[in-house]
């Protein structure tokens, strides 16, 4: 489908909405941006009678109805019990919408102990607890994005937010399951493009869009399901675009952008489990912001393709609960350009080719002396052929990265009140690729490094174990201790050149070790209730903890020049130090009082990460700790809410680092939702507006490779709307 024709059809949905409102009596309910947690499985419908707990049901993203005065409002069901128990967080789909973010990083960026990147308004990478890039796996529907944002903050995630469900950060043990490199914790996008069920009424659509005046931007999308018998099939195409924002006192130039995409996908569905397939493509251009981009209009032409496949079969005897597989295979490249139209040069070309496959078995639960038994164990295999071809010289000749790895995860129930869980990964690493040998000033002569292959093999193994209580009043408190271990990436080992759009010259160390990190995190939950709240406090102890170096070099686009006076790129070296995070974050809900149809209450948020190396000095791009509170309101047709974050200012600066002042970020957002039957099919309308950085203030991302030169967009009104049946 033609961008033109998505921007006009579902991004002007929101205008559309306005003016044809249905007249029915509305009977919707609005989804709540709760703190929750939840990991379902689709229900079984044969179970053999093994001892087990009673059934629980997920949690609700609605509202409960309002009840009587002198009543309290019931709490929402029990969330269903995760795989591992460490903290996790869930974005709605409602709030996905309403926050329009064109990126994974700026949907997250405000919640707590996740902050952005932000390199540009699509290049906008998710950092969790201070640790972002290889450490933070992005995945749809189980599997990795497969794209090259990892290798630099100037690349895009190539997961577009608009066509998720549901965006949940995962912390802790539970990344276990997905691969060393998720060390840092993981960001999984769940959308529908595999089908697992055929809808209710034969059919579902939805159509989502929204219109925003910082940019003049607009985005949409439209989905479709649709089924019968044991067959599902699934469609959706996207698209968005904006212009360069407007910041406070004028335009932040060079940072407009596009993209598109769509996919297709079917299944088959029989009584005890599915089996689908789908593919995808997307296609994305965007300007880079800052000083030297905006003078040569560099910006970044993307596109991938990709497979997917995803079953389950629910056995539910001879010992065995379900057996899963995740299978993907993609197809991903990107040019990073000067100049447009015919004075375009291309500086870079990134290729990747990459599979990944995943299988998982999980048991029946069982009883033991000690108590109930229950857990998953399974294999994960994954390739990846990736490269970088430089306007004179590889920045990255052809590497290759292969792992095989075997995870278990298992649960006891020891009393009534009290579970003990352990998980462990063993993974196999080899890595192949073309090394270089530097002088060690990293400065010529001689002007060129000596290059040698390099064929390495890793085995990382990391092991986690924890105890979770029930306390009274819904209170679950959680203690967790880990020894996770990574792998370097080709990019740590290989990189040497210069990288054309962040405007650095990077230079890998062959000769890395291991990367360790000992973990120890408390934390303290209440899901449901007039009182809801999330907290959690953590320490971490690396060894060979991986970053990029600045020198103060300033280098050109060879390694002769670098030193050279006037040069334009930042010379930096990927190394290793023993370093030490400290740090923790809450989020907490109060429904203060009934008001009108509904209730009223007030929400708070404090996240702080304090990361040192060994010597004492400080570990670079660390976000500030940040404080925000909310005040909100919600019943079965409106929801209102206005949010004040206060970032700090950021002193504790890594070397070559400027400090970064704080900020305060006023949101407001109002919407309402509609529920009624047309043509025998329920149908609900949502619309609404959002006010963002409401103060127009001078926002700059410590994070953020360009904050010196970059401001976040000014005072922004978005409008947005969604339909579906």
């Amino acid at each position: 489908m033609h961008v033109e024709t998505m921007i006009r059809t579902a991004s002007l949905l929101g205008c559309v909405a306005l003016t044809v409102l249905p007249t029915s009596e509305a009977t919707a309910q609005t989804e709540l941006p709760a703190i929750t947690v939840a990991d379902t499985k689709p229900t079984r419908k044969k179970r053999p009678k093994p001892v087990r707990r009673p059934p629980v049901q997920p949690q609700a993203a609605a509202i409960p109805a309002p009840v009587p005065p002198g009543e309290t409002t019931p709490p929402p069901p029990i969330p269903p019990i995760p795989p591992t128990f460490a903290s996790q967080s869930q974005t709605t789909n409602a709030q996905i919408l309403s926050r329009g973010g064109a990126s994974l990083g700026d949907t997250l960026g405000t919640t707590a102990g996740v902050s952005a990147t932000s390199f540009s308004p699509v290049a906008s990478r998710p950092v969790i607890r201070g640790l972002g890039g290889f450490r933070v796996r992005t995945q749809e529907n189980g599997i990795g994005s497969a794209d090259m944002a990892n290798l630099g903050e100037d690349h895009a995630v190539t997961i577009d937010p608009l066509t998720a469900g549901n965006v949940e950060v995962i912390r802790g043990p539970g990344t276990l399951r997905y691969g060393s490199q998720a060390i840092g914790g993981v960001v999984s996008a769940t959308t529908g493009r595999i089908p697992t069920a055929v809808p209710a009424n034969g059919v579902a659509f939805e159509a989502r869009g929204g219109l925003n005046s910082v940019s003049r931007g607009a985005d949409g999308a439209v989905l479709l399901d649709a089924g019968g018998g044991n067959f599902a099939i699934h469609a959706d195409a996207f698209a968005r675009q904006a212009g360069d924002y407007r910041i406070p006192g004028g335009v932040q130039e060079n940072s407009s952008y596009r993209s598109d995409g769509h996919a297709v996908g079917g299944s088959y569905i029989f009584d005890s489990g599915f089996i689908g397939v789908a593919y995808q493509e997307m296609a994305m251009t965007y300007f880079i912001p800052g000083i030297d981009s905006a003078k040569v209009k560099n910006h970044i032409d993307l596109h991938q393709s990709k497979w997917t496949s995803r079953g389950e079969w629910r056995i539910g005897e001879y010992g065995l609960d379900a057996i899963r597989y995740w299978f993907g295979a993609t197809d991903y490249k990107h040019n990073e350009i000067n100049g447009v139209g015919a004075a375009a040069q291309i500086g870079s070309r990134f290729k990747n080719e990459e599979l990944e496959s995943r299988v998982e078995v999980s048991h029946l639960p069982f009883m033991t002396a000690l108590g109930e038994w229950r857990g998953t164990a399974g294999m994960q295999w994954g390739q990846r052929n990736l490269s970088v071809a430089g306007a004179t010289e590889p920045l990255l000749a052809l590497a290759k990265a292969r792992n095989i790895a075997a995870f278990a995860f298992e649960e006891l129930q020891l009393t009534h009140a009290l579970r003990a869980q352990a998980a462990v990964r063993i993974e196999r690493t080899q890595i192949d690729g073309t090394g270089a040998q530097f002088p060690a000033s990293f400065l010529p002569p001689p002007d060129q490094p000596i290059l040698f292959p390099v064929d390495r093999s890793f085995m990382p193994v990391s092991v986690s174990t924890g105890l979770l209580y029930e306390l009274p009043s819904d209170i679950v408190a959680r203690v967790t201790l880990q020894h996770v271990e990574r792998a370097p990436d080709p990019i740590e080992m290989f990189y040497k050149g210069p990288h054309d759009t962040p405007r650095t010259f990077e230079i890998g160390d062959p000769n890395m070790k291991l990367e360790k990190a000992d973990t120890v995190e408390i934390g303290i939950s209440r899901k449901r209730g007039a009182t809801r709240f999330d907290a959690s406090i953590y320490a971490s102890r690396y060894r060979n903890f991986i970053f990029k170096n600045f020198t103060g070099v300033r280098c050109n686009e060879t390694f002769a020049s670098c030193g050279t006076p006037g040069a334009s790129y930042d010379q930096i070296i990927y190394s290793q130090r023993d370093a030490r995070f400290v740090g923790g974050e809450i989020e907490i809900e109060h429904d203060v009082a009934r008001l009108w149809n509904g209730v009223w209450g007030l929400g708070g948020q404090y996240d702080i990460v304090h990361a040192t190396f060994a010597d004492g000095g400080y570990v670079p791009k660390i976000p500030p700790q940040r404080l925000g509170g909310s005040i909100f309101y919600r019943d079965a047709d409106w929801s209102a809410r206005v949010s004040l974050l206060h970032a700090f200012a950021q002193t504790h600066l890594g070397a070559f680092e400027t400090p970064t002042p704080g900020f305060n970020l006023l949101n407001a957002e109002l919407s309402h939702t509609h529920k009624f039957v047309k043509a025998g099919l329920p149908v609900t309308l949502t619309v609404g507006l959002k006010g963002e950085n409401l103060l127009n203030a001078d926002i700059r991302l410590h994070q953020s490779y360009k904050k010196d030169e970059v401001l976040q967009p000014g005072r922004n009104v978005r409008l947005f709307a969604s339909m579906k049946f």
